[in-house]
């Protein structure tokens, strides 16, 4: 079953319909935030910590805990790194460009926002990614990846040999 969703490229017609869903909600949430000029996650992640306290938290204390010495010290880069993050991996979504990278930096966000108890269209979005990740190079075969990787395999490759050869003179 993984080989044929990770080879049939039937099913990479599937991926990239997934694809641009997904990049299309991400690309818009984000730029959504850049223009709006008044992204501030600060807000987002006090609101966070207030609902991990009470008889049900939603958000768990070690998360809590994270959000207050680390995210909310850093609240302006966070901002930076939640607008543009969303607008990179759609991007990366709908043009199939780093597709398994934009895939799974999704779903990372998708479970921060469900850590920090937002939950609206994340789990759907999360499980969408993962499907993408699982699908492996078959979900960009229809993007960007069917040229941009395989360059970059040989560009790598190519440097790899050079280092092999270098060593063997200087030995």
């Amino acid at each position: 079953m993984m080989n044929f969703l990770r080879t049939n490229k039937y099913i990479a017609g599937l991926w990239v319909i997934l694809r641009l869903y997904l990049g299309f909600r991400w690309l818009t949430s984000g730029w959504g935030k850049v223009v709006g000029g008044e992204f501030d996650a600060g807000g987002y992640l006090q609101g966070a910590i207030a609902q991990a306290s009470g008889e049900n938290p939603a958000v768990q204390g070690w998360w809590a805990a994270f959000l207050e010495a680390v995210a909310i010290p850093n609240a302006g880069l966070f901002s930076i790194v939640v607008m543009w993050g969303e607008v990179l991996v759609g991007l990366g979504l709908i043009l199939g460009i780093f597709t398994n990278l934009a895939a799974l930096m999704g779903v990372v966000m998708n479970f921060s926002f469900l850590l920090s108890g937002t939950f609206s269209t994340n789990p759907q979005m999360a499980i969408l990614g993962i499907f993408l990740a699982i699908a492996g190079a078959n979900a960009g075969r229809y993007g960007l990846d069917r040229w941009v990787m395989p360059y970059l395999k040989e560009t790598w490759n190519q440097r790899v040999r050079k280092g092999k050869q270098k060593a063997s003179m200087a030995a």
